[in-house]
């Protein structure tokens, strides 16, 4: 299961709100989504699927995203985790035929199976995914989270983002 929330900072401090991630395919869409919520203020998204891994997207105005994820092997494993190792990595994200076999609710239990994918489960034309953190860890050093923190966060990571933010509890509020 995920928990999406876009937190905007605005001249009134920081917002946030509930992110239904359903009509999101891409990290572009992911952006232009967050940009709707705060058009020329920074955005950060902040995602997880249960324990497993966070990932954070910061959006500033019509800046290119910036991505962090903190366990990029896990995160590969499921639909919006794969969407933003791919966009680290480099990988494709335009063919048709891949998102037609994608399930982007959150139920899937893993990678699609296609007749390209190897015996072992893995698609023999990409390399496998490293574990550990996967980005810019550096995202969101001038709000309040250094690197060493970030890259060092367990437990409810979330919660330890909005506090170092200053919005616990606006991230409280929207779980």
């Amino acid at each position: 299961m995920y928990f999406a929330a876009l937190l905007a900072r605005t001249e009134d401090g920081w917002e946030a709100s509930d992110t239904e991630l359903d009509d999101v395919e891409t990290l572009t869409d992911l952006a232009d989504l967050a940009r709707e919520a705060a058009a020329d203020d920074t955005v950060v998204v902040l995602i997880e699927q249960e324990d497993a891994w966070f990932g954070v997207v910061r959006i500033d105005g019509e800046d290119d995203p910036k991505v962090f994820v903190s366990n990029a092997a896990m995160a590969a494993r499921s639909s919006y985790g794969a969407m933003l190792t791919d966009e680290l990595l480099g990988r494709d994200d335009g063919d048709e035929d891949d998102l037609d076999l994608l399930d982007l609710d959150g139920t899937e239990d893993g990678e699609p199976e296609t007749e390209d994918e190897d015996p072992e489960g893995g698609d023999p034309d990409e390399a496998p995914v490293a574990r550990g953190p996967l980005g810019d860890a550096r995202l969101l050093e001038d709000v309040g989270v250094g690197e060493r923190e970030l890259l060092t966060l367990d437990g409810d990571a979330l919660a330890s983002i909005a506090e170092a933010l200053g919005c616990s509890d606006l991230l409280e509020a929207v779980r």
